[in-house]
């Protein structure tokens, strides 16, 4: 695994923060959530969060994690979704979808992010801001009862297009605007849209994940008592 800079360059269309609201899942634990993330007019510090139970909630200072049970910490501090998939679903779904409304803080240009490895890190920015990839989305009812569509988690599982979890290696500033190197990319072939497969409709895959060292230690743990439970 040898670490390469890429001869292409991404960038962040908009740093997002949580506008604080009521949860519109009646059945939801938390009765807030910070799902509906509006553009930072300004540029964003973000460090690692801590424990996803009892640490700040996201990596992003200014921003709110409603549910510290299911959402945050370390292996989720940040959430990046592309434009490009956003696009996609406005076509699909036939309705306008903002930078941030699939809860994403930074939205961005050019990545695919569905393709982006487990472990892949990214350089965002000239402020030293270094990022590593490390799980897939998870769609939740929150994010359905938000979004107010029906079916929504059958659909976006459907998709395969999760969008990517992100740990802190370096903080550092964000802001719209900044570019997206991969500084590195290891050599084995679990990608976001892999994991996502494996975890939410093709257990048969979860093998596969194992290789991957920087996946979550949720999805980790996961992957091995299924296997385990498998016989291996």
């Amino acid at each position: 695994m040898s670490p390469a800079t890429l001869d292409w360059v991404a960038s962040v269309l908009s740093v997002n923060l949580a506008r604080v609201r009521t949860n519109p899942d009646p059945r939801a634990q938390s009765k807030s959530t910070g799902i509906d993330k509006v553009a930072a007019p300004e540029a964003v510090m973000v460090r690692a969060p801590g424990s996803i139970h009892g640490g700040l909630g996201s990596g992003l200072v200014g921003d709110t994690i409603g549910n510290q049970k299911l959402h945050g910490g370390d292996d989720q501090a940040v959430y990046a979704y592309a434009r490009e998939d956003l696009d996609a679903w406005e076509i699909q779904l036939e309705q306008k979808l903002t930078n941030g409304m699939f809860g994403e803080n930074l939205t961005t240009s050019g990545i695919d992010v569905t393709q982006a490895r487990i472990g892949e890190r990214w350089r965002i920015g000239t402020d030293g801001l270094v990022l590593e990839v490390s799980a897939p989305r998870t769609p939740c009812r929150t994010f359905a009862a938000f979004l107010d569509l029906d079916k929504w988690i059958k659909t976006f599982t459907q998709a395969g297009k999760p969008g990517a979890y992100l740990r802190v290696i370096s903080p550092g500033a964000v802001r719209a605007g900044d570019a997206i190197t991969i500084d590195y990319r290891p050599d084995h072939d679990v990608s976001v849209g892999l994991v996502f497969r494996a975890r939410m409709s093709e257990p048969e895959l979860l093998p596969q994940l194992l290789v991957a060292d920087a996946l979550s230690a949720e999805l980790e743990a996961y992957a091995r008592r299924r296997v385990a439970s498998n016989g291996g």
